[in-house]
């Protein structure tokens, strides 16, 4: 079984960045890949981008992201990182890291294994 644990978010300025942790720990030698996704109130939850932990290679959800976001990960592979940038009210969601043995399906929601708490972040 493998834990997430998050840190980070809080209530930041828009225009401003925070960066979110995502710390794994238990049986973690299979995990393929390390996603983050957000969700909104009322609003479906969606993917913001992911991490394949061999080779770190990332992808965003949202091209508009992929400029103002990066995801990166510890030279010990255990924890992941979801540096955000130049945030905007509309990021304002609660964050969730979710993690999954293999490297297919790391885009969806459904086929993630293990999920963290999920932090807020607000922007204002």
């Amino acid at each position: 079984h493998v834990q997430l644990v998050e840190s980070g978010g809080g209530s930041v300025q828009s225009g401003s960045g925070v960066t979110l942790s995502c710390r794994a720990s238990g049986d973690t030698r299979k995990l393929g890949c390390v996603s983050w996704f957000r969700k909104v109130p009322g609003e479906e939850r969606e993917g913001v981008g992911r991490l394949y932990r061999n080779d770190g290679h990332t992808y965003f959800t949202r091209l508009e992201d992929a400029g103002r976001f990066a995801i990166s990960q510890n030279s010990a592979k255990d924890t992941v990182y979801l540096r955000m940038t130049r945030l905007r009210p509309q990021d304002s969601a609660i964050y969730y890291c979710a993690a999954k043995n293999g490297e297919s399906g790391c885009d969806e929601a459904e086929r993630m294994s293990f999920w963290g708490q999920g932090t807020q972040v607000t922007v204002s």
